[in-house]
């Protein structure tokens, strides 16, 4: 990371000190929310009978009860805040053209390094207060080493929150060091994946549909965090006066315009969930609380309405930011109540169910099979997956406004990227949402299929799409005075040097074809089938890894190494045997993979599972051939197209030069055979 963080000597040199008034005023307004959402949940937690009192659990004390949500609502704060000044570093702050940080990223990666701090700080503090509230014993009673280690390996809070809490020391540490807007993406990246964990405890984790209530609490987090953190990156750097300030708004205001949708309709998907009906909205505390967070939420929708009709043309017009100022303050203050009673909702029972005894399927999966797989079943049977169904329609989407975006100025896009394209998101769909993603998570030979689905037929459609070609020709470049844009970050990530290390062949072929052995053969599958998130995992690390290799291979996009075609058709030659021993050891193996989940399962027409095992290994080892078909003739198309572009190269170059090459050429010989004739004579 050295080669990446200036010094400090270069940092002071080219960042000018901040007015103390400025960060003072920035930090009494973060003190501030941060302490109106501990009060508030501490003082609804006082009121609200706790999920203990409800289920007649012991009680852990009026110090936990009171402690507990307070703590969260701080947690849940200072992860916003963090993240919201990692977004200032990484996005809305307008960098320098060499890739530096500039003075507001600066002063925002300094900012998130305190806030991700306190963030630890209260993650740490934190833990203990679960394991007490769960034990239900006083919190001095539950900090021995042994009940800790033994609480944390079983409570899903619990460890979402160490988690958290050590990313945050590696944010706070590294976002004192760096100085590139790559790394500031990256810490938000990291930061991010920190609420994940988080996502699974609570009432998502342990809630029917939990598949669901887990996505959807995905959603919730990182909107809620980027939306609120946003707001409060964007009055720092209103306070900065940094340059091109109305660029600033207008990218938040996107921003949070996404994220304010995500919050809703996550918030209503976890409700939905949650409360049965209407009577329980008003009945039950669970469902008052629910009802308060939604007209709050209302409330800030209303907040940004105004900001974006009244202040922000006032930035435009005439630069003036402080009427944003004041109101996004007033708005931080709404969001700080609004985390404090999400806090508190964490400890309240929810309203009880009506009497329908759920079934060992669904409390192992979160939901019914409708019977065997068939075709019927595995095409209309729908689930569909909240993270990936919903990528694969919005890349559908913004794909297709690219598209329309060339034509409506004359531009021609090939026909067949767009079938590619198309067919890629429709088939990432059907594998993920469809009965194959349902029958995926339950049955080893279907999630053999969905497994050969994203790692090897999806990546290559969307390979063939051409989506980084189509956003550089679709979106405008940045003028030669004005910040980088979306544009200029896609083109410095494709030419970085991590890209061009990802993009190396041994590298790519090693991260495609590895993964299977280190997934299939080690302890990590058992972890992996078992949850929904380990899931999730396995869906994105088989796109991920099959695109970048099909990207390689036959991507029409431009990559940071240029490879000959019989460099990519041996490439492609050498993953096969990999690919067809992996599927033989399946097929040949004892060893029943992922034995406690699918024996807790227990399908009644499953049968033998080390027969369906098997199985799965032979649609692993057979699989390959479809998918090598459409690389191989996609590859000899491009490898001809590349021939006749030579030879066109040539025929133009002959043309200008009046054949001068080929006379040059000739005159040689000719040279050649007069001095043989006269050493013979």
């Amino acid at each position: 990371m050295s080669d990446l963080a200036g010094p400090a000597s270069a940092a002071n040199s080219v960042i000018p000190a901040e007015k103390p008034g400025r960060r003072w005023k920035v930090g009494i307004v973060t003190v501030t929310a941060a302490l109106v959402t501990a009060c508030i949940a501490a003082a609804l937690a006082a009121i609200v009978p706790a999920r203990q009192e409800i289920l007649g659990l012991p009680d852990a004390g009026k110090f936990t009860q009171l402690a507990l949500p307070a703590v969260t609502g701080l947690f849940d704060m200072m992860a916003a805040v963090t993240i919201g000044w990692l977004l200032g570093a990484a996005a809305l702050a307008p960098p320098q053209r060499s890739g530096i940080v500039d003075v507001g990223g600066y002063r925002c990666l300094r900012a998130a390094s305190l806030a991700a701090m306190v963030w630890a700080a209260s993650a740490l503090a934190l833990v203990p207060l679960i394991v007490a509230d769960a034990l239900g014993r006083p919190i001095l009673q539950s900090l021995d080493a042994t009940t800790m280690s033994t609480a944390i390996g079983v409570l899903a809070d619990a460890r979402g929150a160490l988690i958290a809490g050590a990313i945050a020391v590696v944010i706070a540490i590294a976002a004192r060091v760096v100085m590139r807007v790559t790394w500031a993406f990256v810490l938000l990246a990291l930061a991010l994946f920190a609420l994940v964990p988080v996502a699974l405890g609570g009432h998502a984790g342990i809630s029917t549909d939990h598949d669901f209530a887990v996505d959807s609490m995905i959603y919730h987090l990182f909107g809620a965090s980027l939306w609120i953190g946003g707001l409060v990156a964007l009055i720092g750097l209103a306070k900065q006066h940094v340059r091109r300030i109305d660029l600033v708004a207008r990218r938040y205001s996107t921003l949070a315009l996404v994220a304010i949708v995500a919050v809703a309709a996550s918030g209503v998907i976890n409700a939905k969930l949650r409360v049965p009906g209407p009577s329980e909205m008003w009945s039950t505390a669970y469902g008052r609380m629910v009802a308060a967070k939604i007209l709050l939420v209302l409330l800030l929708g209303v907040v940004g309405y105004l900001h974006r009709r009244r202040t922000l043309p006032q930035i435009r017009d005439n630069g003036d930011a402080r009427p944003l100022i004041r109101l996004a303050a007033v708005e931080i203050v709404i969001m700080a109540v609004t985390v404090g009673v999400a806090a508190t909702l964490s400890r309240t029972a929810t309203p009880p169910l009506p009497g329908i005894v759920p079934s060992n399927e669904e409390l192992v999966l979160g939901f019914d099979l409708p019977g065997p797989p068939s075709i019927r079943n595995l095409t209309l049977f729908w689930r569909f997956d909240l993270i990936a169904g919903t990528a694969a329609v919005a890349a559908a989407v913004l794909y297709l406004v690219g598209v329309w975006r060339l034509r409506r100025r004359g531009d021609r896009w090939p026909a067949g990227r767009t079938i590619a394209w198309v067919s890629g998101c429709a088939v990432l769909l059907w594998s993920t949402s469809s009965g194959m993603g349902a029958y995926g998570q339950a049955v080893f030979s279907m999630h053999m299929i969905e497994h050969m689905l994203l790692a090897m037929l999806v990546p290559i459609l969307l390979a063939l799409g051409g989506p980084v070609t189509l956003l550089m020709r679709a979106l405008p470049a940045a003028g030669r005075d004005d910040p980088p844009g979306l544009r200029e970050a896609v083109v410095g990530f494709v030419h970085s040097p991590f890209t061009r290390f990802l993009t190396h062949p041994l590298v790519a072929l090693t991260l495609f074809v590895a993964s299977f052995y280190g997934l299939y053969f080690t302890d990590l599958f058992n972890v992996m089938i078992s949850s929904h998130p380990g899931h999730l995992f396995m869906e994105i690390h088989f796109l991920l890894t099959g695109y970048l290799f099909y990207w390689l291979v036959i991507g029409v996009d431009p990559s940071p190494r240029q490879l000959s075609s019989p460099v990519k058709l041996a490439i492609v030659l050498a993953s096969l045997p990999f690919h067809a021993f992996f599927g033989l050891a399946l097929m040949s193996s004892h060893h029943l993979l992922g034995a406690d989940f699918f024996q807790r399962l227990a399908l009644p027409w499953v049968g033998n599972l080390l027969d369906n095992q098997q199985l799965g290994g032979g649609i692993g080892w057979g699989f390959t051939e479809v998918p090598l078909l459409i690389v191989m003739i996609a590859l000899m198309a491009q490898w001809a197209r590349s021939d006749e572009r030579a030879s066109r190269q040539l025929d133009r170059r002959a043309e200008i030069t009046h054949d001068a090459d080929l006379a040059a050429y000739n005159a040689m010989l000719a040279q050649m055979a007069e001095r043989d004739r006269v050493g013979q004579q």
